[in-house]
């Protein structure tokens, strides 16, 4: 008997996003995002707009700026438990050399 094919990654992104969508505790943070990025789009695309403020966007968009300092510190946790995750495979030796590097860096 023939085998399925395995889900391509935008077909699995795309079941994701339905399953998401479909959870009644993510429908208003999705429509919060829809929201902003409709007012970043408008700002876009506004012929007059001669030079992109990051700023004014965070500024003027409803709860981006606040949705954008959770999605940093989110993104930094990440980071940081891959660095640590890294690091525990390091032997000593190398952790010291690293160490060194930065400090060279530093300087």
């Amino acid at each position: 008997m023939p085998r399925k094919p395995a889900q391509t990654n935008e077909a699995a992104d795309n079941e994701k996003v339905v399953q998401l969508a479909n959870n009644p505790q993510n429908k208003d943070e999705i429509g919060n995002l829809a929201s902003m990025l409709a007012s970043v789009l408008d700002y876009l695309s506004d012929d007059e707009v001669e030079e992109i403020d990051i700023e004014y966007i965070l500024d003027k968009t409803e709860g981006l700026r606040e949705w954008w300092d959770q999605y940093q510190e989110s993104n930094r946790n990440l980071i940081e438990e891959e660095i640590r995750e890294s690091l525990g495979e390091l032997s000593l030796e190398e952790l010291q050399r690293i160490r060194e590097q930065i400090k060279e860096k530093q300087v």
